[in-house]
C-alpha cells in the first residue's frame, strides 16, 4: 500500500467493530465500524476494550487470464500441488506468466473477453454476415431472423481473420452482463 492512505478500526473478539459515537463512547456493530487514519489513535482506543487494531485493505484487482490459464488455474484449485500446474515442464507456461498466474490464483482471475463484431456485408444497406453450422459464411438478408442466425451473428477477430473478410467494415457489439 504505497502513496495510498491507511484505514484502521478496532475490532473485538467476537468480530464486532468499535463505532464511536459523538461523545466518543464506544459501541459495538457487525458492520459499522470507525474509522481512523493514525494507528496509533486506534491503539488508544482499543486499550482496556479486549480488542485489537486491524488495517483495512483494498481488495486487489482480478488478474485477467485467457481460457486456456483459467482452465489451468481451475487444475491448481483441485491439486495437492497447485504450485506445479504452473511449473514451465508441467504446464507449458513461459517463466515470466507463472508469477502473473500466481498472482490470478491467489487473488482470484477473470477471463480475458474477446471483441465481438457484427460484419456488415459490402454494397448491402443492412445486410449482416452470420456462421452457418457447416463452418461456411452467409448473409442475414432482412428477411431472416431465426435462432441460428441470432447465434451466429458474432464474429472474433480470429474469425473474421479466417473468413477473410479483414476488408468489411464492422460494428463491436458491447456484452450485455
Amino acid at each position: 500500500m504505497t502513496d495510498k492512505a491507511k484505514l484502521y478500526a478496532v475490532k473485538n473478539d467476537e468480530g464486532e467493530w468499535l463505532s464511536l459515537d459523538g461523545t466518543k463512547m464506544g459501541i459495538w456493530y457487525s458492520n459499522n465500524p470507525t474509522l481512523f487514519k493514525d494507528k496509533s489513535y486506534a491503539e488508544a482506543q482499543s486499550m482496556g476494550r479486549r480488542a485489537h487494531v486491524v488495517e483495512l485493505v483494498e481488495s486487489p484487482d482480478k488478474v485477467v487470464v485467457s481460457e486456456e490459464e483459467a482452465e489451468m488455474l481451475e487444475r491448481a484449485k483441485d491439486s495437492c500441488w497447485p504450485a506445479h500446474i504452473f511449473d514451465c515442464g508441467a504446464a507449458g507456461a513461459p517463466i515470466n506468466s507463472q508469477d502473473r498466474l500466481m498472482r490470478a490464483y491467489v487473488n482470484g482471475w477473470a477471463v480475458e473477453k474477446h471483441k465481438r463484431w457484427n460484419v456488415k456485408v459490402p454494397h448491402t444497406a443492412d445486410e449482416l454476415y452470420w456462421k452457418r453450422g457447416n463452418g461456411n459464411i452467409g448473409c442475414t438478408g432482412a428477411w431472416r431472423t431465426d435462432d441460428e442466425i441470432v447465434r451466429n451473428l458474432t464474429f472474433t477477430d480470429a474469425e473474421i481473420d479466417h473468413y477473410g473478410l479483414q476488408d468489411c467494415e464492422k460494428v463491436e457489439v458491447q456484452d450485455e452482463d
